[in-house]
């Protein structure tokens, strides 16, 4: 009954948002009160919820705890061109907003400034000049010099908070950058952890063919005795050569997607193609022990990729009401103080002291179209950003609930197959002794020998996607990137 709640809760949360609610989670709050006071006190938290561990919370090396892999995903994590990337596009994103931070707050700066000027007698300064003295019976000097010193400050008053949600939105966009470098995070350790699985079950297919290469050796030792003693023909030997040369080339082609498979693992680690470090039985560990662990409720704190697009979301409102705040007045405020004065023997003297204040309000007149285009472009950005988070939370149900199917599907699958290779195994030997003692068919010992060898490849493989969607699991659920 618990769980059907939850279900329903998160059902109510993604219908919110499909229909544009600004805060999708009031629809939920509004459901809680109806189903009692303890999820209102929890909030997007069941009581149930508060009992379990998420995946998403704790660090990758609890759920990966094979110590080859460990040292690969860390290695990977310290110098993985992308990952590093996206570092410097989260410095970018942190000096975009102290840019942002200080447009709202006053500006200042301190100068100086030296000149001579000398009009002409015939010319209307000059011949106030000679008229006048600075003081009595001292006369303009000539040239006029003019030595300055002081300080200058603006300050555009933020009456409609354009500034501050300017900044703001830029603050958004650094902590989705963040969840974005997470995400990323979340997605390497993942494709490392797969393409290791993947190592280890190439591996164990190169031995069971070369395992089969054997038997098949010794099989063909025994038809080729048996065919000199007329008891089969050439064409049994030459079926069972034949069948041990196609098992030889089906080990190459193994060892190539080997080759590659490591290169994959080095190029996400950073680093140059060389042998890449792995336990033979780490096949054989236990993976993600309790899959259900996170609830889909956790699925929408946990995720980087739906925090990232709800701090996107969250960042294109604000950039609306910035754009929105364009068509009213701004108001400024101007101050200047220094001295001045054409001597500078005298340009500290009290009486050389200047300053000025002025405010000014300026309003849009001719330009609102191009204001209103700018507005209009931010709301669409609005409805792209509302789209994209609405796109992200059912991409992740569709995930989760994807990779919950395959993880039953596939453990089931892997002990169906394990049965039918149990079976496989003993008809193999049971087909050599019969063939031997010629109660048996060749055919029948080369059918039982080619099944048992597919199904053992097909063991393996099954064995690797239940450990694949298991690793998906992990990712679906925002595993943890700490």
């Amino acid at each position: 009954m618990i769980y059907k709640s939850r279900y329903k809760l998160v059902a109510l949360l993604l219908f919110g948002i499909v229909l544009g609610c600004n805060n999708p989670r009031t629809l939920l709050q509004d459901e809680t009160r109806n189903e009692g006071k303890e999820y209102v006190q929890a909030g997007l938290k069941t009581p149930a919820s508060q009992d379990t561990v998420s995946i998403a919370n704790n660090s990758w090396k609890t759920v990966f705890t094979d110590d080859k892999l460990a040292v690969l995903i860390d290695s990977a994590l310290s110098k993985n061109q992308e990952l590093s990337i996206t570092m410097q596009e989260i410095e970018i994103s942190k000096n975009e907003v102290r840019a942002r931070k200080g447009e709202y707050l006053p500006s200042g700066g301190i100068g100086v400034g030296a000149g001579l000027e000398k009009s002409g007698e015939y010319t209307r300064n000059g011949a106030i000049e000679h008229q006048l003295n600075i003081k009595d019976n001292q006369a303009f000097p000539e040239p006029f010099g003019d030595f300055v010193i002081g300080a200058q400050f603006s300050w555009e008053i933020d009456i409609w908070k354009k500034l501050r949600n300017s900044k703001n939105a830029a603050a958004a966009r650094y902590l989705g950058s963040v969840e974005g470098r997470n995400f990323m995070v979340t997605n390497l350790v993942s494709e490392i952890a797969t393409s290791y699985y993947e190592l280890l079950a190439l591996d164990k297919q190169l031995d069971i063919i070369n395992e089969f290469i054997d038997i098949q050796t010794d099989v063909l030792e025994v038809v080729k005795q048996q065919k000199a003693a007329a008891r089969v023909s050439q064409l049994a030997v030459n079926r069972f050569e034949a069948q041990l040369l196609n098992t030889q080339n089906r080990q190459y082609q193994i060892k190539q997607q080997i080759v590659e498979t490591e290169n994959k693992i080095n190029f996400l680690v950073g680093r140059f193609p060389q042998h890449v470090d792995r336990n033979s039985d780490g096949m054989n560990t236990v993976l993600i022990d309790s899959i259900l662990t996170g609830n889909p409720d956790q699925l929408l704190q946990n995720r980087p990729d739906i925090r990232k697009a709800e701090q996107e979301l969250i960042a294109a409102k604000l950039d609306v009401k910035a754009a929105k705040a364009n068509f009213y007045p701004t108001l400024g405020i101007h101050a200047n103080v220094g001295f001045q004065a054409f001597n500078p023997t005298v340009l500290f003297n009290p009486s050389s002291l200047i300053y000025s204040l002025l405010g000014d309000l300026f309003a849009p007149l001719i330009n609102r179209n191009s204001i209103k285009a700018t507005y209009n472009t931010k709301k669409a950005k609005k409805i792209q950003a509302l789209v994209d988070y609405q796109k992200t939370i059912l991409n992740a149900f569709m995930e989760v609930n994807n990779q919950l199917a395959s993880v039953k599907n596939y453990s089931d699958s892997y002990k169906t197959k394990s049965n039918e290779v149990d079976i496989l195994n003993q008809s193999v030997v049971i087909s050599k002794y019969l063939f031997m003692s010629a109660r048996a068919d060749y055919m029948e010992v080369l059918l039982t020998q080619r099944e048992t060898l597919e199904a053992k490849i097909e063991l393996v493989e099954t064995q690797l996607k239940e450990k694949e969607s298991k690793i998906g699991i992990y990712k679906a659920l925002g595993g943890g990137w700490k």
